[in-house]
């Protein structure tokens, strides 16, 4: 240390712990930096931006465009300098590029490591009660939340989308935890659970229905109706909206004293707070792992209005991003919309496209687009576009035209190769993780991998039976490091395994193109076969390009 307390260069740097969870606050190992520090406002957004950043790394002009949208590039080139000065001054005002680096031309925060963020300690926390289903889990996860993200920051932009997300996540830990509770008979814990989260969020109609029901359980019947009248006056008042069909007949159920607790719990086949809000298909198939990218495609798509994810045929881009999406609802007051472009086979029909996701009709003499945009214009959407590869210009011009016109618009879309539109952030879809057969993995092990996991649902869905043994472990080892972790490869050669068993299955791969053949009814034509996956991806290629693979 100097003789101001600060760490001399050269010296190990402090640990920075960051919360944005109920306020802003910074320390520097143990000592805090005082609020009255960070005199230039836009030095603590500069700081926030890269807490909430995947990986706490920004590119300058992504940096520019979120603080400075209005201003041309020269004049917000300035101002990130002058920002960027004086909050490595506030951090460490000796070393002042230690705690936020410059790598080529992204901004780094804390690039040695060192720093906590309560946000990413809160999203990884979730991850693992969702996993365990573990109350005590979901618990120490809930406590620490210490109030909604950046209060002070409230009329941010680019705060918007991850505030919403991060209370869409607090409100559906509380009714999973009431559920957990639910399950193991514990009915007066998940009662206490809900009714402070209802507190919080008085219009929730889960969460009302899941208390009614926890009342009814605990015989209580007169107030589990009591709570249906606040929900209705709740709703009536605040949204002039009417109670759910799903939450009315559960009412119906306790009031004629048919809902027992000895019975399965009634399950709402609606999600009342998101009914007509989306257009997601239901899953059909278990979503395998992923937990970690879905966490990240989350922050980008948070920072960035355009967020796309490339990948080969069959990476699996379509089902993560679907299940982003379909975790995003919540977060999204007018909708989020899926527009399918795979079937389309010139650019002229993407507008249509666009405005059948968003439920808009075209008016006669008016460009369907001047339509698009003026429905769209104040409205605060998600919208996934799946497989613009074939339709990029046009895909990209439509796209440019929406985000200049409507300021609350995200778009989330999943393409072979990039949009190349003004202001894109490429996110690469990776493969499923492989084994390492070298250090020859035991059956636990091989359960880690989520190729290994993807293989054994999707081998049980067409054979109840099928399980991951000593005896076949290796081979199926074996054939997910075959397929390299490619989830549509991996999902044919598991439909196959009443026919072959693992062992046969390993060695008929030699011939993968012809093997890997017959995917299920709900698969696009082009993804039933490997063959067809890849004579899609080669039909997509320039006729110079073409020349290479003749």
């Amino acid at each position: 240390m100097n003789g101001r307390g600060h760490v001399a260069v050269g010296s190990e740097a402090e640990p920075v712990s960051i919360r944005l969870l109920g306020g802003f606050r910074v320390a520097m190992g143990a000592r805090a930096i005082e609020k009255e520090a960070w005199r230039l406002r836009k030095a603590a957004a500069l700081i926030k931006l890269l807490a909430l950043a995947p990986g706490h790394r920004l590119h300058r002009e992504q940096v520019m465009d979120l603080l400075w949208p209005d201003l041309v590039k020269k004049a917000a080139s300035n101002n990130l300098r002058n920002s960027l000065h004086a909050a490595r001054t506030i951090l460490d005002p000796v070393a002042r590029s230690r705690y936020v680096a410059s790598e080529e031309d992204s901004l780094v925060l804390c690039p040695e490591g060192q720093l906590r963020v309560d946000v990413d300690a809160f999203e990884e926390a979730t991850v693992g009660a969702r996993r365990t289903r573990d109350p005590a889990a979901y618990r120490a996860t809930l406590n620490p939340y210490a109030g909604e993200l950046l209060p002070d920051d409230r009329y941010e932009v680019w705060a918007e989308g991850r505030r919403e997300e991060l209370r869409h996540t607090w409100i559906s830990l509380h009714v999973e935890l009431a559920r957990v509770y639910e399950e193991r008979g514990e009915y007066e814990k998940g009662i206490a659970v809900l009714q402070r989260a209802v507190l919080e969020e008085p219009t929730n109609e889960e969460m009302h229905a899941g208390l009614m029901r926890l009342y009814a359980f605990s015989n209580r019947r007169g107030e589990a109706l009591a709570q249906h009248e606040r929900l209705r006056e709740a709703l009536s008042g605040r949204l002039n909206a009417e109670v759910g069909v799903s939450t009315q007949r559960l009412r119906e159920e306790i009031a004629a004293g048919r809902l027992l607790a000895a019975q399965p719990t009634v399950a709402l086949t609606e999600e009342p707070s998101d009914t007509g809000k989306h257009n997601l298909p239901a899953s059909r198939t278990s979503f395998m792992g992923r937990e970690h990218e879905m966490m990240e495609i989350k922050r980008e798509l948070a920072m960035t209005r355009l967020l796309t994810l490339t990948g080969a045929g069959g990476s699996g881009k379509t089902r993560l991003a679907l299940e982003v999406a379909r975790d995003l609802i919540g977060a999204y007051p007018d909708g989020v919309w899926l527009a399918e472009l795979a079937s389309l086979s010139n650019g002229e029909f993407v507008p249509q496209a666009f405005a059948e996701a968003v439920g808009v009709r075209g008016q006669p003499d008016r460009p369907l687009t001047d339509t698009l945009v003026d429905a769209l214009r104040s409205k605060k959407v998600l919208l996934l576009l799946d497989n613009c590869e074939h339709l990029i210009n046009a895909v990209a011009g439509l796209v440019a035209l929406l985000l200049d016109s409507c300021p609350h618009l995200r778009i989330l879309a999943t393409s072979r190769e990039a949009l190349r539109a003004v202001g894109e952030v490429i996110w690469p879809v990776p493969l499923l993780s492989v084994p390492d057969l070298v250090s020859q993995p035991t059956e636990a092990q091989l359960e880690g991998y989520e190729a290994v996991r993807l293989f054994v649902d999707r081998a049980r869905q067409h054979d109840p039976a099928f399980a991951l043994t000593p005896e076949n472990a290796q081979a199926v080892a074996q054939i997910c490091s075959r397929l390299e972790g490619l989830p549509l490869a991996i999902e044919l050669a598991a439909a196959r395994i009443k026919l072959l068993p693992p062992q046969a299955l390993l060695h008929r791969l030699s011939d993968r193109l012809k093997l890997l053949t017959g995917g299920p009814r709900e698969f696009s034509e082009r993804q039933r076969t490997l063959r067809s996956t890849i004579e899609w991806s080669y039909e997509l290629l320039e006729e110079g390009e073409k020349v290479v693979f003749g």
